[in-house]
């Protein structure tokens, strides 16, 4: 009766009415549509294709047609041309097999792309709690909503919050709306970058060549950091990674960052040595600081990626969107934490020379 009842609605009339009928801003059932053929397994071919022919006209879709017994219950679902190439006088149930697939009226949207990811189909049927066909979600749908996705992921990514308006449609005072309040965030994280440098100003005051590498160490971990998290937070969109590989991911990361820690961390040391060799701009202690770039990159590459795949995972373990844990966050993070690191490791290194 439902089904019928929302047939008889234009496609804006249907959206309304199937948000009154209560079902979740983002679920399926908002997504489904009630234009889709049911037949009975008891039909034969003939009956199926008449009764294609005088009510298919209306149809989301005629290339997957679906069984349901008396009560609208799914039994399975066919293609049509199954039916074509079947006898006239076969009988549906002669040529079913009781396998299909079908999607829950009230799971999440996301759950609609993983299916037809999974499922190589053109439509899936949306059924409720007791097995009842409710409506279908076809796959030009659900490409729209994938792309939705993506855009909103892309723009979390860029700490701007998701515009879910076309661009040029944002109201100026909404767009300043969505970006301010991150920018603002990452703006107070810098400001502890300023207060972990006057932290070492000391240091820095007796050695002042140790803030000429502070731009390259910085952000050697911000991007470091910033790739780690991009790959993890497109991994788990996609559903190559979950949470429960969660060891496997850090331990891989943990090996990429100590690798790309010390392939930057030989151009840095070659890089002080090379300038060392035609200039004094270092002084007689050079090779200490070659070291010191050396093993900081090492070090803030390592904790870098580090972070960038843990925070996405820790964000999805709390419920959260893994993309709010975006590069310039990321970035920002490791600022801090890698001037620690830096003059930690200078002021162990450098000790009873320039420090």
């Amino acid at each position: 009766m439902l089904t019928k009842s929302l047939k008889l609605l234009t496609q804006k009339e249907k959206s309304v009415a199937l948000s009154l009928l209560g079902y979740p801003e983002n679920s399926i059932g908002r997504l489904m549509t009630p234009d889709y053929i049911a037949v009975r397994k008891e039909w034969t071919v003939k009956y199926v294709l008449d009764y294609i022919r005088e009510n298919g006209e209306n149809s989301e879709t005629l290339n997957i047609i679906y069984i349901v017994d008396e009560k609208g219950k799914l039994i399975d679902d066919i293609k049509v041309r199954e039916i074509l190439l079947a006898e006239l006088d076969t009988k549906i149930e002669d040529i079913i097999d009781g396998k299909f697939a079908s999607l829950s009226v009230l799971s999440d949207e996301e759950v609609a792309i993983n299916e037809f990811k999974k499922h190589n189909r053109v439509a899936l049927p949306v059924i409720d709690s007791s097995g009842v066909l409710l409506g279908i979600i076809t796959v030009d749908d659900v490409l729209q909503l994938a792309e939705e996705e993506d855009t909103e992921d892309i723009q979390k990514l860029g700490a701007v919050e998701a515009l879910e308006e076309p661009y040029l449609e944002v109201p100026f005072g909404k767009m300043m709306r969505k970006r301010a309040p991150w920018l603002i965030v990452l703006f107070i994280g810098e400001m502890f970058t300023a207060s972990a440098m006057s932290f070492f100003e000391h240091e820095i005051a007796k050695a002042v060549v140790l803030a000429l590498f502070i731009p390259l160490i910085v952000s050697s971990g911000g991007n470091s950091g910033s790739q780690a998290a991009t790959l993890i937070i497109r991994a788990l969109a996609v559903g190559d990674v979950s949470i429960k590989d969660w060891w496997l991911i850090i331990r891989r990361e943990a090996l990429s960052g100590l690798m790309l820690g010390l392939i930057l961390g030989s151009i840095g040391f070659l890089r002080v040595a090379a300038w060392a060799s035609f200039s004094d701009v270092y002084g007689p202690h050079w090779l200490l600081i070659a070291v010191t770039i050396g093993i900081t990159l090492v070090g803030v590459c390592l904790w870098g990626t580090i972070m960038g795949s843990v925070m996405p995972l820790l964000l999805k373990r709390l419920g959260a969107d893994p993309a709010t844990s975006s590069a310039p966050f990321i970035a920002t993070l490791v600022d801090v934490t890698g001037l620690v690191i830096y003059f930690s490791i200078a002021a162990a290194i450098l000790s009873g020379t320039l420090l």
